[in-house]
């Protein structure tokens, strides 16, 4: 054989660059950069008014849809600025390359003011179709969300903060909007069971990429492993404490009800934490809703847990 037989057989196969990604329109890309897919999480908005069993009248029911829409309007326009900072670093991604601001289908510039118009009537709309406290409450969230994008997501444990309080800020607005009262274990049992599915999530990226190189997450270099499962597995601890003293405080079988739903429903609750922590364990815990919606018996546990509290709201 010859040499120059022998360095084309001794010459590394280059790896397969991705297919590039299929030009779309631009109110398409600008669609699919506002994440549809993520607009689910935004459900969260009628956990105040249903932990308070207020979802029974028709002004609620449009409230709740308007929040709704106000939450994912400031969410898209966090996308949108976001992927227009990371334009330039997304297209040597090799998924990445893939959105449409770096496949060049929605320009830097578009995307840039599309995302400052949805914050800004977002936020109008908020202040004056709800009331102040919710005008507040969007404005805190896009700006804690936009200094992740810029700085926070590089600071260590308060990048996991940040993103916890997004789910805790869409589970309080609905009932802020409503004026509702927000309950102390309310908020400690969103915001840890919030910090579990989070820790969840970033465990399971930092297992998936133990030993591989490329481009990932800056910080998913520097927490460990070990750590990540010590906060998940801390953050559903107190999230089920806390869920346990919030249901037993009611003392006992309220009114006329056939049996204490309330209590009772801390075991669906339980099962439910068991259950989401196997794929956590496992490290296959990706996006909170995509486990919810594959797993037929998460989803089923959830569908007794909804039954049992709906049953202690409504006294039955």
């Amino acid at each position: 054989m010859t040499e120059r037989g022998t360095a084309l057989l001794e010459r590394p196969e280059r790896p397969e660059r991705p297919a590039p990604p299929r030009a779309v329109s631009l109110p398409v890309g600008l669609i699919r950069t506002a994440r549809p897919r993520q607009w689910i999480k935004n459900v969260l908005v009628v956990a105040a008014p249903a932990a308070a069993g207020q979802l029974g009248s028709r002004h609620t029911a449009v409230q709740l849809a308007l929040v709704f829409t106000l939450f994912t309007a400031a969410a898209a326009a966090v996308y949108l600025i976001n992927d227009a900072r990371d334009a330039d670093a997304d297209r040597a991604h090799p998924v990445k390359c893939r959105r449409p601001v770096a496949a060049g289908d929605v320009p830097v510039s578009v995307a840039y003011t599309a995302g400052a118009l949805l914050a800004a009537a977002a936020i109008t709309g908020a202040a004056t179709l709800c009331n102040a406290m919710t005008g507040a409450l969007l404005t805190a969230y896009l700006s804690m969300q936009l200094a992740y994008c810029v700085w926070l997501k590089h600071v260590l444990v308060v990048d996991l903060a940040v993103v916890t309080t997004g789910f805790l800020l869409r589970a309080m607005i609905g009932g802020v909007a409503l004026g509702i009262p927000l309950s102390r274990w309310f908020l400690i049992t969103t915001g840890f069971g919030a910090l579990f599915m989070v820790a969840a999530k970033r465990y399971s990226e930092a297992v998936q990429m133990e030993g591989s190189e490329g481009v990932t997450r800056v910080l998913l270099n520097a927490y460990t492993t070990g750590y990540l499962r010590f906060v998940w597995q801390l953050a559903a601890g107190v999230a089920v404490l806390a869920y346990c003293l919030w249901a037993l405080e009611s003392g006992g079988v309220a009114g006329q009800a056939l049996l204490p739903w309330r209590q009772l429903s801390v075991i669906a609750f339980i099962l439910a934490v068991l259950r989401y922590a196997v794929f956590a364990d496992r490290g296959t815990a990706g996006a909170p809703e995509d486990v919810v919606l594959r797993d037929r018996p998460l989803a089923v546990i959830g569908l007794v847990w909804a039954a049992m509290y709906g049953l202690a709201v409504a006294d039955l």
